[in-house]
């Protein structure tokens, strides 16, 4: 918890995460974790897509954060508004929902849902998150769409799409891990100094316009295991 960690990282894309969560009682061996907010670094910008921190979760009141080179981007609230950058060209962000829901979308590169929920009283219970009434733990579940990656691309998430990847965890096993601190582990957000990190801020040899699987990323599960990632 409280720590940056590499999700992607291409010549020209590189993605971190950050991941907020309850420390571990002394029975449990791993903290319950979520991803609060991601940063994007494409060509020369930096996206940053975050969740306030709120103490009580209100549906109607928008709590996702955007900015783009550390501008805010004002988003009117509606279902379907869109806003598109003229700075960064290609950068086209639209509403799913009133509030706290977005597609963010760069041209031929990727596209990213995004969706602020929080861990409700009833998660907590069930889970024994232990969620206290000053913060009820909103963050980002994820959905990763790409267009456009290397034979190269590491990362958490990264390494997925890699030419010859196999998969180092036991299928079955309650939370598996891949990968580790040592390599993905980042000094912030928008920092590029993982061990593996590729981004360089530049155009790529890619596999251009291949149809990827897409990555779910969400708490969602049945089992309550904090974040859970699928394709």
């Amino acid at each position: 918890k409280d720590r940056d960690f590499c999700l992607v990282s291409e010549t020209n894309l590189h993605i971190n995460g950050l991941f907020i969560g309850k420390s571990k009682k002394q029975a449990l061996k791993r903290d319950f974790t979520w991803v609060q907010s991601i940063g994007v670094q494409f060509d020369s910008h930096k996206l940053y897509l975050g969740a306030n921190k709120v103490a009580k979760w209100d549906d109607a009141r928008d709590e996702l954060s955007l900015l783009l080179d550390d501008q805010p981007i004002v988003l009117p609230p509606g279902r379907g508004v869109d806003w598109e950058s003229a700075s960064a060209p290609g950068l086209k962000i639209s509403r799913l929902q009133d509030a706290n829901s977005v597609t963010v979308e760069v041209a031929e590169s990727f596209v990213i849902t995004a969706r602020v929920v929080p861990i409700t009283a009833e998660e907590s219970r069930i889970h024994k998150y232990e969620i206290t009434e000053d913060d009820c733990f909103a963050h980002l579940e994820l959905n990763f769409k790409f267009f456009a990656l290397s034979p190269q691309v590491t990362g958490v998430l990264g390494q997925t799409y890699s030419a010859g990847f196999k998969s180092p965890v036991k299928v079955g096993v309650a939370m598996p891990i891949m990968g580790g601190e040592d390599k993905f582990a980042a000094s912030d957000l928008f920092a590029a100094d993982c061990k593996v990190a590729r981004f360089a801020g530049r155009a790529i040899e890619s596999v251009a316009g291949h149809n990827f699987p897409e990555v779910a990323c969400g708490s969602g599960s049945a089992a309550g295991r904090g974040i859970v990632c699928r394709k």
